[in-house]
């Protein structure tokens, strides 16, 4: 059976669309092929890594791409994680794909101490796992 083709978007590539990457990675059994990539590259986030690590998923080798038009086209879930990238990213003519729009807070722009912040990208992280889990029990 052809592994269904997950491609998540954020605007930088750095956090949310990462860890639902890993997430899926981790959770999907093996049933998907799952990509990630941003608008623009920032960079792998540390914090999201730390976050992921305290899940037990290693998204240390990840790495920060920007939005593959190829990849684009093989897609069969087109899935924007922030209004960002879902109000810019590329049209797409691909009219198997189903895009959807997952909204969630950046945990990027927590403002104030370490603990707090680190508290934002817990927080954000819990509801990415949440959507995921839905996503593979539906089998989509």
């Amino acid at each position: 059976m052809k592994k269904k083709l997950v491609y998540f978007l954020c605007t930088g590539n750095s956090c949310r669309s990462q860890i639902a990457d890993g997430f899926l990675k981790a959770l999907g059994n093996e049933n998907y092929e799952v990509k990630s990539a941003g608008l623009e590259a920032h960079g792998l986030n540390p914090r999201a890594v730390r976050v992921m690590e305290e899940a037990g998923v290693d998204i240390s080798a990840h790495t920060s791409d920007m939005i593959d038009p190829e990849i684009l086209q093989r897609a069969d879930y087109i899935i924007t994680l922030c209004g960002h990238a879902n109000d810019h990213c590329p049209v797409v003519h691909n009219n198997n794909a189903q895009r959807w729009h997952w909204g969630f807070e950046d945990p990027a722009k927590a403002a104030g101490t370490e603990e707090e912040i680190m508290a934002k990208f817990r927080e954000v992280r819990e509801a990415i796992k949440s959507r995921i889990e839905i996503f593979v029990k539906e089998g989509k």
